[in-house]
């Protein structure tokens, strides 16, 4: 007699994760890499915007490239875009990058967009130009010089020698010029003012600071004041000083008088520093929309290295053109502008 058959046993299936679980279990850890991610972005992109880090080294140096910066997220974030329409569980990612994104262009591209030309006031023609401790080509400069006819001249890194250099190639064009440093003293710490004698009898006066400035008043100027000037560069050790420089720029920007000021800033309207100096004047550059063409170095494309040599001016003083010119001799390029000033400007004492 066969005995009775016992219970059927059904042995049961591992258990394993349903949908719901792996999305509980990988979402704190995709919420956190996401942004980590977004962090990392936007202390390259936006540093003034997180507590004005970019005051500070390595920031300070990092933020004169931001455009450059921003095109590398933007590729990041529209290559996140591209993952999560195939994986949509990676919206967090694109989201961080699109968000950076946006805020970093908002920041950059008014820049490239033109205002308005003027339509009343009396031009001004100004040139700016780094010479490279003296080192620029000084028969390319005085062809530049002949060639544009500028009122104003700021020439920075052009100390005494480089002022006897070219002195006996623009004088005779119908120039004056005030050097702000001793005779012997190198280049590099000097700056030379080259003043139009169409202008009349005006005043040069030196201020004092790291790279002592020329300021010049008076004659048909009438109220309006010229500052030919040079900040020091934000090198790790130099960057206090640096700050300092720039904060000097806020006496004429913020002043009662009407004020153009023009040379090598060693900084990018990028920099929280100098837009909080500068509030109160316009960049010729970005008026004209060429915000984003570089000054610096000659060795890199126009559209690769930042722009840290400015002409700025107070309200109502609009760039009408604008251009920038290579130089033999210098890392930097030469920027002529010429500016929109309003009549009464020059009627004020």
């Amino acid at each position: 007699m066969s005995a009775p058959p016992g219970p059927v046993r059904h042995d049961a299936p591992p258990p394993s994760s349903s949908p719901t679980t792996r999305t509980r279990r990988g979402g704190p850890g995709r919420f956190l890499a996401a942004g980590l991610l977004t962090v990392v972005a936007a202390v390259g992109v936006l540093p003034d915007l997180l507590f004005q880090m970019d005051r500070f080294s390595p920031f300070a140096q990092l933020i004169a490239f931001r455009p450059l910066l921003l095109g590398a997220v933007a590729v990041l974030a529209a290559l996140a875009v591209l993952v999560t329409l195939l994986r949509p569980r990676a919206w967090p990612f694109a989201a961080g990058l699109v968000i950076v994104t946006l805020l970093g262009s908002a920041l950059v591209l008014p820049r490239a967009i033109a205002d308005p030309l003027p339509t009343s006031g009396r031009p001004l023609t100004v040139l700016t130009f780094n010479t490279y401790l003296g080192e620029a080509d000084v028969d390319a400069v005085a062809q530049l010089i002949r060639s544009t006819r500028p009122d104003l001249i700021s020439l920075t890194e052009a100390g005494s020698g480089y002022r006897d250099k070219i002195a006996p190639l623009v004088e005779p064009l119908g120039y004056q010029m005030r050097t702000s440093t001793r005779e012997g003293r190198a280049d590099v710490a000097g700056v030379t003012a080259i003043v139009s004698d169409a202008l009349g009898d005006v005043e040069m006066g030196i201020g004092d600071t790291a790279f002592p400035y020329v300021e010049v008043t008076g004659g048909t100027l009438g109220g309006l004041r010229f500052v030919a000037f040079h900040s020091v560069a934000p090198t790790a050790g130099a960057v206090p000083q640096w700050r300092a420089d720039l904060a000097l720029l806020s006496q004429w920007c913020e002043g009662t008088n009407p004020a153009i000021v023009a040379g090598d800033l060693n900084s990018t309207l990028d920099h929280s520093t100098l837009r909080t100096a500068t509030s109160e004047c316009g960049d010729a550059a970005a008026q004209r929309g060429a915000g984003l063409a570089s000054t610096w170095p000659t060795s890199a494309p126009r559209w690769l290295g930042p722009q840290i040599d400015h002409v700025l001016s107070t309200d109502g003083i609009v760039a009408e053109t604008f251009s920038i010119h290579d130089i033999p001799g210098s890392d930097h390029r030469a920027v002529v502008t010429t500016l929109r000033v309003p009549e009464q400007v020059f009627a004020a004492p």
